[in-house]
């Protein structure tokens, strides 16, 4: 275990910003982590803990407690046949592409349209991660975690983990922290349905059908580079949290109501906000689209410091120089300006440490 005075946080985030903390300390084992977080609770000290820190925005003038970096790692194989599926217990902080890329190339169907995105694995059930018509929440069996309010290990089912889109029990409040992850993921050579209309465009088939699983990772991958949203240290444009702000789901009359505001504001001619069905019988909307039209285009804010990426509107970019202020001012200015312009507030995604939005 690792343990540093003062340690700089920026580097340990995609948007790579942020102050010092008065405490870092790496934890490699899951008994780290668990006597870690204990030994904070237990001096009623303020901890943050942190796995890819691709969803974290810390504030610039660092965090005054103590941050745990969840540095485990591991991909335990429990069974893997064609009945039952692969049983795959990860490690928390185990990355999550190096997953997908291990499925993929074993044969284990269920999160191959997750490629590329960055982080650990013990963040994707906190978020319910999801892209391209997957989420995590599809394939997860298990979550194990270390209650602090008990100072216990419990396990959690699916049923159990409360997940709704970009959202769980784990999200919900700072109770548990994520010390390992089982998934039950389908023995397979061909990808899940294709949900995603871009991507079956771009793999030349039609929604539904069904893929090798390495063409499917690997038009996933293309479509999140054209994106910006596949880390690369000389692109500025990967410098973010990724998506910014989650699509708004809204009932079918407030979408109506949208749909007249957007008439009112753009033209009678003007295209409708993107619709799609909502597995709760509401209505999801592109908050992408509503940046756009809202006059925010890709490139918004250039040249920087901070500005929205050159390759998709739904990306808040560092673009070298940028502080956590700057990042949140920019934020700030789109959320407001889609307010203003249609009504819509949208949420963010990434975690504001240390400061608001």
């Amino acid at each position: 275990m690792q343990e540093v005075h003062d340690a700089p946080l920026a580097e340990l985030t995609t948007m790579r910003v942020g102050g010092p903390a008065r405490r870092l300390v790496v934890a490699e084992t899951i008994d780290e982590v668990v006597d870690t977080v204990r030994e904070v609770d237990d001096a009623d000290e303020p901890l943050l803990v942190v796995g890819g820190g691709s969803n974290l925005v810390i504030a610039d003038a660092g965090f005054p407690g103590t941050v745990l970096k969840v540095a485990t790692s591991g991909i335990e194989v429990e069974s893997d046949d064609s009945c039952g599926g692969a049983m795959v217990r990860v490690a928390a902080g185990e990355g999550w592409d190096d997953l997908v890329a291990r499925a993929v190339a074993e044969g284990w169907s269920g999160i191959e349209a997750l490629s590329g995105i960055p982080g650990s694995t013990g963040a994707t059930p906190v978020q319910n991660v999801g892209a391209y018509g997957q989420e995590v929440a599809q394939t997860i069996a298990r979550v194990r975690v270390l209650d602090r309010r008990t100072q216990e290990v419990r396990t959690f089912s699916n049923a159990d983990c409360g997940f709704t889109y970009r959202h769980s029990v784990f999200k919900a409040s700072s109770q548990y922290v994520v010390l390992d992850v089982t998934f039950q993921l389908r023995v397979a050579d061909r990808s899940q349905p294709i949900a995603y209309a871009d991507l079956a465009k771009g793999l030349g088939v039609e929604v539904g059908a069904r893929v090798p699983l390495a063409d499917a990772r690997g038009a996933v991958l293309d479509q999140r580079r054209r994106r910006g949203m596949v880390l690369d240290a000389d692109d500025h444009d990967t410098w973010s949290c990724g998506s910014f702000f989650t699509n708004p789901i809204m009932s079918a009359a407030r979408f109506d109501d949208l749909t007249a505001r957007v008439r009112a504001e753009l033209g009678d001619d003007a295209a409708e906000p993107p619709r799609f069905p909502d597995a709760g019988g509401d209505v999801k909307t592109s908050a992408a689209w509503l940046i756009d039209k809202a006059g925010f285009g890709k490139g918004f804010g250039m040249p920087g410091p901070a500005a929205l990426s050159t390759k998709h509107t739904l990306a808040v970019t560092n673009r070298g120089s940028a502080t956590a202020a700057d990042v949140a001012a920019l934020a700030r200015q789109v959320r407001d300006g889609v307010i203003d312009r249609f009504g819509v507030t949208l949420v963010n995604e990434p975690v504001f440490v240390g400061h608001e939005l």
